[in-house]
């Protein structure tokens, strides 16, 4: 019971520090942006009825959509929208046309993703380093050049993995939490009456009274919730029960506390409005919280940068974008990964931001649409989970799921007035990202009903081989194919070059599904087909590592027996040439076969010794 409950602590400590880490430093800019940008004129009833409007945003959208509802929807103790789009698809199987719409709609939110990745930490740092001004304006000319530099540092030490510094990120975290709230409170005393806009009828009011302005903050309010997504996404790393009593507990008193201080501070000083989470501390305070404030904003981006590289390895899994360079950063932790392509790339697009935007109001502008979209995308989803994967009778899905739909709509139509302002960049980068996706599933699909209509049946094949046979060598074969069945390209091409065939044969097709995790008992079909050949089906989840010789170990008993030191892995490496007519149009197939070019080398997807590998090109028009 003791172990239970220390258990219980260390991972809810881990959830205040990876999955809240977004969401807590949002108190740097929200505010601001509210009564800053949009000249919300400062009389009592307003700053209440503002105050009341971050508080059931904060409710609403985090407590009851995300922590009630979303975090039951697991896909086997998964969670994100990955796993929510496998949950969604897999309940309306049996609905092809319908299933293909989500997939794509769940594709798209995927993209969406990487938008809201880069304006994320370039918002939270930059919005951290922003407190400098108010230390003293000397420090303007400054800020820039450091985020950048703190940006480039961090995303430095990716590659060393963050499991020596992240055991830090809780507690530091927590400390961030208790200082806000302490802001808050010191605040909240000298103007108690603040903690009158609980009452959601001081939200009604301003909402009844100023319909026109309502809609317009609501752009500027909803990034009270940047990172709520973050909640789901980390689900089958710290589990429901943490992160719902770390949420409780202490981050939502904790941003309470600190909302209302701030609203506190402006009815008393309302020259604060140009930073009022910095103004709230005194002045012996700036530096030390300017600092404290920059650790937090980086484990926040941290966790971002995290959650980019374990997306990116799942959408490669699920085939939608083509194999890359995937480094293990821990011995004992298999989901500690770096995707140097991923971080260099998110890398470059934070800088174009931070110089293109150079303030955390003018990036204000550019965020929310990506994740208000993202946040319509989960609600859709979520209908098609309860309704068919669950069963639920249709007006209890419509009424469960439609509430949050109509405020998720509320937001993304404000956030949409921001397009021109800068909401394009994100959006931009998600449909850059869609387009790769899109294009190398596609190109995918059409590379496999080419190889499969000039392929050729293995059974027959095997037949009229062994009918006069080659020469047999020892040791055993190992050809990689796409589909089971076939004759893999590899195959002919060593029997018509070395003219020999080894003493065994496999003939192996990695499957990857949508489900998060296949486990060893699960992994191997085998077959036989007779004169010491088989052919092998390994399935792997989309959050599986693929190890095809550790897979291949487990059917040693079933009637094949593999020697590692005797074993020899065929690859056919096929060139893609785009021809005229082809089934994408001319760009896009030449963009597939770049795609295609550029992927990294299935011997190390596949976790295959290099010394025991062979590949035989060929070439295959689209």
């Amino acid at each position: 019971m003791q172990t239970s409950k220390s258990s219980l602590a260390a991972l809810t400590l881990g959830a205040i520090g990876v999955v809240y880490g977004d969401i807590g430093t949002s108190v740097l800019y929200a505010v601001k942006e509210v009564f800053g940008g949009h000249h919300v004129p400062f009389t009592p009833d307003n700053v209440y009825g503002v105050l009341s409007i971050f508080f059931w945003t904060l409710t609403v959208i985090v407590s009851l959509k995300y922590v009630v509802l979303v975090l039951r929807a697991d896909n086997n103790g998964e969670g994100g929208l990955i796993a929510m789009l496998a949950l969604a698809s897999q309940a309306v199987k049996d609905k092809p046309q319908l299933r293909h719409r989500l997939l794509i709609i769940g594709i798209f939110g995927t993209s969406l993703f990487y938008g809201d990745g880069v304006i994320t930490p370039a918002i939270s740092v930059l919005s951290a380093v922003e407190g400098l001004e108010v230390v003293s304006p000397r420090f303007k000319q400054y800020v820039i050049p450091l985020t950048l530099v703190i940006l480039l540092m961090l995303f430095a030490v990716q590659k060393r993995g963050t499991g020596g510094i992240g055991r830090f990120f809780g507690p530091i975290t927590l400390v961030w939490f208790m200082t806000i709230a302490v802001l808050g409170v010191s605040h909240i005393v000298r103007h108690p009456e603040i903690l009158k806009a609980l009452w959601p009828g001081y939200a009604l009011s301003f909402m009844w009274h100023h319909p026109g302005t309502t809609f317009i903050i609501l752009g500027a309010v909803v990034l009270c919730v940047t990172g709520a997504e973050a909640l789901y996404a980390d689900l089958g790393h710290f589990g429901k029960k943490p992160i719902r009593l770390a949420w409780f507990s202490a981050v939502m008193p904790a941003l309470t506390l600190n909302y209302f201080g701030q609203g506190a501070l402006l009815l008393a000083t309302p020259e604060a409005v140009k930073n009022p989470f910095f103004r709230m501390a005194p002045e012996w305070a700036l530096l030390p919280l300017v600092l404290l404030a920059t650790m937090a904003t980086v484990i926040a981006s941290q966790a971002l940068i995290t959650g980019a590289f374990s997306v990116t390895k799942q959408v490669v899994q699920l085939g939608y974008l083509p194999r890359l360079n995937v480094q293990h950063t821990s011995v004992r932790d298999t989901g500690q990964i770096y995707v140097p392509a991923v971080n260099w790339g998110l890398f470059v697009a934070i800088v174009v931001a931070v110089v293109m935007f150079r303030s955390s109001s003018a990036l204000a502008s550019a965020y929310g649409i990506a994740v208000t979209l993202d946040m319509l995308i989960t609600t859709t989803l979520t209908f098609f989970v309860i309704r068919y994967g669950w069963g639920y009778p249709l007006p209890l899905c419509i009424a469960a799921t439609g509430s949050f739909f109509l405020v998720d709509f509320a937001f993304f139509s404000s956030n949409l007035l921001k397009l021109l302002e800068g909401g394009w960049f994100p959006l931009l980068i998600g449909s850059c990202i869609f387009t790769l996706m899109t294009t190398w599933k596609r190109g995918r699909n059409i590379l496999n009903d080419k190889l499969k209509t000039d392929a050729i049946d293995l059974k027959s094949f095997l037949e009229s081989v062994f009918s006069q046979p080659p020469v047999r060598v020892p040791g055993t074969a190992v050809f990689l194919t796409a589909e089971p069945g076939t004759v893999p390209n590899a195959m002919l091409h060593n029997l018509k070059h070395n003219k020999v065939l080894h003493e065994h044969n496999l003939f192996v097709t990695v499957r990857n599904h949508e489900v998060p995790w296949i486990g060893l008992d699960r992994r191997a079909e085998i077959e036989p087909l007779g004169h010491d050949c088989w052919q092998v089906t390994l399935h792997y989840g989309f959050k599986n590592d693929p190890d095809v010789p550790r897979a291949l170990d487990q059917i040693r008993n079933r009637g094949c027996e593999l020697d590692p030191m005797r074993t020899s892995y065929f690859l056919s490496r096929d060139n893609v040439v785009p021809t005229i007519g082809g089934g994408m149009a001319r760009w896009r197939e030449k963009l597939f076969a770049q795609m295609h070019h550029n992927a990294s080398a299935a011997a190390d997807f596949l976790n295959l010794p290099n010394n025991s590998v062979v590949e035989l090109g060929s070439k295959v028009e689209i």
